[in-house]
């Protein structure tokens, strides 16, 4: 593996490091690459996550911490400088043995540094039943880019205030606050943080490449898309009909339909889910002018191929489309 450097140490936002693991899988070989980086107080949500349902803004905005969303599925995070952020892009285009080699490559980093870790779920990294390492995947240009968190350290206050996880996500992991679902790296080692992220990339890489300033200011203008406030606060449709489910080992779920005289006319699936195919070209487009009943929504899938969405087959997310509850919000 090949580490990725830059050309200077100089402090930058996290939006700039996601346009650069676009860079490496968009514009560099296709050797494995990895680079950490470390951020001012920040929060990070999912793709299709609603940043109204993931993140205290008020607070945010009050204690200065930045927001940003990822083109990756799965849920919100809170980074500091106390924290490390992982980025590994890869050419191996199977997602799940990408996702799987990556966490234990991680694992047994950890390991090599006498740290008992083991991976749980379906992106976590755990050190005696609690998580220090989030992770979440997506594609680009043919690659695989799988990026995470390792909890080293971190301001407990802005993380438990800046980010709002549902009740039922922290009831299905049998918790009742984040601050007892995490695990810090600093309690299980005598390294300080500058240590343990040399020894990361020692143990993982053999070699590395340190990027031009023309290739640092490629980056800036991939970076113009996430610091846009569309991009960050996202274009969802007039709701007619919400339905909310969580799915154990496949996330949570706000499905945004708008509908007219029975017909779908936009609906958008929200969530901390991970996506394996194009789920606008083979899901939601499909879905858009058809009649909202199980039988025209089995047809417009029809041609779906596997699992769009992990861990979901297509008669489960059929399922999940029409259902119907009582307890659901619907106007």
């Amino acid at each position: 593996m090949t580490y990725v450097e830059l050309p200077d140490d100089r402090k930058r936002r996290l939006s700039f490091y996601l346009a650069m693991e676009e860079y490496v899988a968009r514009r560099m070989d296709g050797r494995d690459w990895f680079f950490m980086w470390r951020v001012p107080p920040t929060v990070i949500f999912g793709r299709n996550q609603v940043i109204e349902n993931e993140v205290n803004i008020e607070y945010c905005r009050q204690h200065g911490i930045e927001m940003y969303r990822r083109k990756s599925g799965g849920g919100c995070v809170y980074s500091d400088m106390n924290n490390v952020m992982f980025s590994y892009v890869t050419a191996d285009g199977n997602v799940n043995m990408t996702f799987n080699k990556y966490m234990n490559i991680i694992c047994l980093m950890l390991m090599r540094m006498g740290v008992d870790a083991t991976s749980s779920g379906r992106n976590d990294i755990l050190i005696d039943g609690r998580k220090v390492s989030g992770n979440a995947f997506y594609r680009c240009a043919g690659r695989s880019i799988v990026h995470g968190t390792m909890l080293f350290d971190t301001d407990m206050d802005n993380m438990t205030a800046a980010i709002t996880p549902t009740r039922e996500k922290l009831e299905s992991k049998g918790v009742d606050s984040v601050r007892s679902r995490i695990a810090l790296l600093k309690d299980y080692t005598g390294m300080t943080i500058d240590e343990f992220m040399l020894h990361a990339r020692t143990s993982m890489c053999s070699d590395c490449v340190v990027l031009t300033e023309e290739q640092v200011a490629e980056i800036e203008e991939i970076e113009l898309e996430y610091i846009s406030e569309k991009f960050i606060y996202g274009n969802n449709p007039r709701a007619t009909k919400i339905i909310r489910k969580h799915i154990d080992g496949v996330g949570n779920f706000e499905i945004r339909l708008e509908t007219k005289g029975g017909v779908i006319k936009d609906i958008n699936i929200l969530g901390d889910y991970f996506l394996l195919g194009d789920i606008e070209g083979e899901v939601l487009k499909p879905l858009r002018g058809i009649s909202y009943n199980s039988e025209s929504i089995e047809h417009a899938l029809s041609k779906m191929g596997g699992e769009v969405i992990k861990g979901l087959d297509k008669m489960s997310l059929i399922g999940l489309l029409v259902e119907d509850n009582p307890s659901l919000c619907n106007t």
